[in-house]
């Protein structure tokens, strides 16, 4: 498997890990979090589609790699992750247990070069 291939599948398995620990926390509220903040960060994880990104990451890079509609994908992500990242920044007192999750997320995506 393409070094490249697996670096998108990892990509993608963590943008899936991080929709599931926004909603996990938004349902059970497990790290005391400011549910409204967090409420904020699920609405712009759905209007960026991360969900969709993810399963697209996914799909075009089982079998191949697909060079072009990959960057596509995450340069599409990055502009989602970087509003996030923002409103964390701003919100850190409230939301500094989601800072790990958007460090690995940018790590990951920036491990592409730019297209």
């Amino acid at each position: 498997m393409n070094f490249e291939m697996q670096k998108a599948n990892l990509l993608a398995e963590n943008i899936n890990d991080f929709i599931n620990f926004v909603e996990k926390n938004l349902d059970n509220n497990i790290f005391n979090l400011d549910r409204n903040k967090l409420y904020q960060i699920k609405l712009i994880v759905e209007d960026y589609k991360f969900h969709i990104l993810a399963a697209e990451l996914l799909r075009i890079n089982r079998f191949t790699w697909d060079e072009k509609y990959t960057h596509l994908l995450v340069d599409r992500f990055r502009k989602g992750l970087s509003i996030i990242d923002e409103f964390i920044e701003r919100n850190y007192n409230d939301l500094f247990m989601v800072t790990g999750r958007i460090y690995t997320l940018k790590n990951l995506s920036s491990s592409f070069k730019e297209f």
